[in-house]
């Protein structure tokens, strides 16, 4: 295992509940069990706070800690567009992103394919709270 997955995963300050939130959603991972709730609150199309509970392996941990770390005052299309590109981030093609969510190239890339779905669980949970 990468040690940078669990330092990345250590970051827990947003592991938390959040009591008034405006948009909430809970996903499972129907390849191995993982279980990932976002909550977010949402004032004018721009993500004010993101909390999260999880019951994963360390790979979903990971994504989800970065997640919720750089999804803070970021414009709802923003985190769409971006979203729309992590699948083919494991690809081994050229994909411009904005260099803003240049730091998930490093644990969304093809070393962790095997773990690709444990990955993009957040992401999923994120649009399926968002309803896009």
């Amino acid at each position: 295992m990468d040690l940078r997955i669990l330092e990345i995963a250590s970051h827990t300050e947003n592991n938390k509940i959040i009591e008034d939130f405006t948009h909430k959603s809970k996903h499972k991972n129907p390849i191995c069990g993982d279980e990932m709730e976002i909550s977010l609150i949402v004032k004018n199309d721009v993500i004010k706070d993101m909390g999260y509970q999880c019951k994963s392996c360390v790979y979903c941990q990971a994504s989800v800690s970065l997640l919720s770390r750089k999804i803070r005052g970021k414009h709802v299309e923003d985190i769409k567009s971006f979203i729309s590109h992590t699948e083919k981030l494991f690809d081994d093609v050229k994909i411009n992103i904005d260099k803003y969510w240049k730091d998930f190239k490093e644990i969304l890339d093809k070393k962790n394919i095997s773990r690709k779905e444990c990955l993009l669980l957040p992401f999923k949970t994120i649009l399926k709270a968002l309803k896009i």
